[in-house]
C-alpha cells in the first residue's frame, strides 16, 4: 500500500470515535429539516453543499419560522466563524499545498476534523510529506458520514417526527467534549476554555448566536495574555 494511501486510511480511522458522535446529530438532522417542511432534495442539498451542522440547524429553524435570506445568511455566516480560527491554525501546514487541495480541505473542515488534523500535525515525529491525506481521509469519512446520516433521518422523519425531541443530540455534546478536553494541556489552553465556556453561557441570549463569536474572541484574548504571563506546558500531576 502506498504511502498516500496509509495516511487517508489513518486520517479516517483515527476519525471513527466523532462519527460516534456525529452520527445521531445527522439523523436528527434529516428528520428536522423534513418537519419543517424542506423536501427531501433539498434537505441532501444542504448537507451536500452547506456541510456545516449547527449552522444548518439553525437555518431549518429560520426557514421554517418565516426569516428573510439577509437574517439566514448573517446567522449562518456568524455561527460558522470560528471556522477562521481553526483555518488560522491549520495554515502553517497546508501553506504548501496547490490550490486544488487547498479548496476541498477548506470546504471539508469541521470542528471534528480539526481536532483529529491539528494534533496529528503537532506531531513531529510523523513526516510532513503525506499529513495532507490523513487530513483528506478525516474529511471525507466525516462528509460521508454527514450525508448518509442526513439521508437516514430525511427517510425516518415522515414515519418518526417526534425523533427530534429524544434528546440523542447529547451525543454531540459529548463529542465536543472529547474534542476539547485532550487540548488543554497548557495553562493558556485552560484559561481560554474556561473563560470561552463562562461567557457563552452568560451571553447565551444574544441574538444571531452572537454570544458564540464573543465567546471566541473572549478565550482567545485570554490565552494570548496568558501566554505571554506564563507559557509554561503543563506536566502530568503538574497544577494549572
Amino acid at each position: 500500500m502506498s504511502a498516500h494511501i496509509k495516511a487517508f486510511a489513518l486520517g479516517a480511522r483515527d476519525t471513527l470515535p466523532m462519527l460516534l458522535g456525529a452520527l445521531p446529530f445527522g439523523i436528527i438532522f434529516g428528520t428536522l429539516a423534513i418537519a419543517s417542511g424542506l423536501s427531501m432534495p433539498a434537505t441532501l442539498l444542504m448537507s451536500a453543499l452547506v456541510f456545516a451542522g449547527s449552522a444548518q440547524f439553525i437555518a431549518v429553524s429560520l426557514i421554517a419560522s418565516g426569516a428573510g435570506l439577509a437574517v439566514l445568511l448573517a446567522t449562518t455566516l456568524v455561527v460558522n466563524l470560528r471556522h477562521m480560527l481553526y483555518s488560522a491554525s491549520l495554515l502553517p501546514y497546508v501553506r504548501h499545498l496547490p490550490q486544488r487541495w487547498k479548496l476541498p480541505l477548506a470546504f471539508w473542515l469541521t470542528d471534528e476534523t480539526f481536532a483529529v488534523v491539528h494534533r496529528h500535525y503537532l506531531d513531529n515525529q510523523i513526516p510532513a510529506t503525506h499529513k495532507h491525506w490523513y487530513f483528506f481521509g478525516s474529511c471525507l469519512a466525516m462528509y460521508s458520514n454527514w450525508f448518509l446520516c442526513t439521508l437516514i433521518g430525511a427517510l425516518l422523519g415522515s414515519s418518526l417526527p417526534g425523533m427530534a425531541g429524544w434528546g440523542l443530540d447529547f451525543a454531540m455534546v459529548a463529542t465536543f467534549v472529547g474534542i476539547v478536553v485532550p487540548l488543554l494541556r497548557t495553562r493558556p489552553m485552560l484559561l481560554a476554555a474556561l473563560v470561552a465556556s463562562a461567557v457563552a453561557l452568560a451571553a447565551h441570549a444574544l441574538p444571531y448566536k452572537l454570544g458564540l463569536m464573543l465567546a471566541a474572541l473572549a478565550g482567545v484574548s485570554v490565552a494570548v495574555l496568558a501566554e505571554r504571563w506564563a507559557p509554561q506546558r503543563l506536566q502530568p500531576g503538574s497544577q494549572p
